[in-house]
């Protein structure tokens, strides 16, 4: 048994002296990071639990400077920092590919319009851009309003009490997903499929990380071999039967031309657009579940998010949740009415607000690209061909030299006057470039109609501090545990 092992560990220390000292080796040895040890390279320090990973992954910079390099055998991270080098890798069509880590979404994702790359993407994304269009975003308003009114209702059952943000939003975003980009309503055979949906996608955050940071999970054969790897698959057929619920009811309803209450409305759903498309032969039934499982995740999911961490700072900031009031009680004196698009867009304070809260909680803290052809950045290093580019969008948006008193919520950062002169990629909550986040007007729209409903009705006060947030690494933002507000009912005119 002794020399099996030992034979195997001597071919690896081959390998690993092959992969260190190969041309891209000694460029990626040149980049500044963590101590090299034979094998396991840089990456010796990231296999952490998620939650001491977060905050290792948030002392690199103060280290090490504005270009880190992890690394085990031939797989090669850096992590960037300066808006001018994410403007290099985001601006540019050569670019654009993504690869590790996004790959290990593909048991769940495939090729949706998150990981896809080239004519594929493209294709997606023109198909797509056309159910984002503002006149679609208008109809889409319509929905917002009404479920904002069944998500007021929901706090207005349990005002008084401390209430976990997550569970109660986390629902809401997703009933708003169905119904505007499905255009299916959260029915009672799907909504018990709820919970475990939501399971499922912390789970997937899980053993994503877990392979980004171990580097023998990488390989797919190794990995399927594992309980994990065995735990993934059932997760994947528990979302997809989901997602194939959802498309199977609206498919029923445009076979056969029934109109339902959206269609009523006149309103177009983004599941509509893909089914047209299967209709004339641009897109088939795989392909359309690629799409819904991409837009159901990071539809609901980071939209919940941004609004979790919007609603504590408002809760732990008696002056700015004054101050939204304030705005609201200019825009619709004594009014009950529900806000138009121009009401929407006067919000002006409460826009600053989410874009404050985007700043210190950006719902996906970073993103990444393929790096397939050796680049230099413009402080002269070079990074060898075939790295991933991690964008470390919550770091750079704590910069001090980009935002002075950067742990503070200042929402007056965001106005215009402020915020004219900064670097356009110094603020990327929806990344930037061709690859941005096409959905970004949508969930702007969504968070202010809830926001504003929300503080129109109740006050907030806190439970949980945010000095008290602690992170664990996972897809989307997520806190190690959950956050707690109260809701009081304001005093009626």
């Amino acid at each position: 048994m002794l020399v099996p092992v030992v034979l195997f560990l001597i071919i690896l220390a081959l390998i690993d002296l092959y992969y260190r000292f190969n041309y891209k080796g000694r460029l990626f040895a040149k980049i500044p990071g963590p101590t090299q040890w034979p094998i396991i390279g840089r990456s010796w320090s990231i296999v952490l639990p998620p939650d001491q990973l977060f905050s290792f992954s948030r002392s690199l910079y103060n280290k090490y400077g504005p270009v880190v390099g992890l690394n085990a055998l031939d797989y090669r991270y850096i992590n960037i920092y300066h808006p001018e080098d994410i403007e290099i890798i985001l601006s540019n069509t050569k670019y654009n590919e993504k690869d590790e880590p996004y790959t290990y979404l593909k048991p769940w994702l495939r090729e949706g319009l998150l990981i896809s790359n080239g004519l594929k993407w493209r294709k997606r994304r023109k198909m797509l851009t056309q159910a984002f269009h503002f006149n679609i975003l208008r109809k889409y308003a319509v929905t917002f309003v009404e479920q904002t009114d069944a998500f007021l209702n929901k706090v207005q059952a349990k005002a008084g009490k401390d209430m976990n943000l997550i569970s109660l939003i986390t629902m809401s975003t997703l009933e708003i997903m169905c119904e505007t980009t499905m255009g299916t309503s959260l029915t009672v055979d799907i909504e018990t499929m709820t919970s475990k949906y939501f399971k499922a996608i912390h789970e997937i955050g899980e053993i994503f990380f877990d392979r980004t940071c171990k580097a023998w999970l990488r390989i797919n054969w190794v990995f399927n071999l594992t309980k994990t790897g065995k735990l993934l698959n059932k997760i994947v057929k528990d979302l997809h039967k989901f997602t194939m619920k959802i498309i199977h009811e609206r498919k029923a309803n445009f076979k056969n031309n029934l109109d339902d209450s959206n269609t009523k409305k006149g309103r177009l759903a983004m599941l509509d657009l893909l089914l047209q498309n299967e209709k004339d032969g641009n897109i088939d039934v795989d392909g359309i579940r690629e799409e819904v499982d991409t837009f159901l995740f990071e539809g609901h999911d980071t939209t919940a998010s941004a609004l979790c961490f919007l609603i504590l700072e408002i809760a732990n900031d008696t002056t700015v949740q004054n101050k939204i009031y304030d705005e609201l009680t200019h825009i619709f004196g004594d009014s009950n009415r529900a806000p138009t698009m121009d009401d929407l867009a006067e919000m002006k304070y409460l826009e600053c607000c989410i874009k404050e809260s985007l700043r210190l909680y950006p719902s996906v803290p970073m993103i990444s690209r393929y790096i397939r052809n050796e680049m230099q950045f413009g402080n002269g290093c070079t990074i060898p061909a075939e790295t991933v580019c991690i964008i470390c969008v919550y770091d750079v948006h704590r910069l001090p030299n980009l935002y002075p008193e950067p742990e503070k919520f200042i929402p007056e950062r965001f106005l215009p006057e402020n915020s004219d002169h900064r670097h356009p990629f110094a603020y990327i909550p929806f990344s930037a470039g061709p690859r941005n986040c096409i959905g970004q007007k949508f969930a702007m729209l969504e968070i202010k109609t809830l926001i504003s409903g929300l503080i129109r009705r109740f006050h907030v006060d806190p439970v949980t501090k945010t000095t008290d947030i602690r992170y664990k690494c996972d897809l989307v933002l997520r806190t190690t545990h959950p956050l707690y507000v109260r809701f009081r009912n304001r005093e009626q005119k």
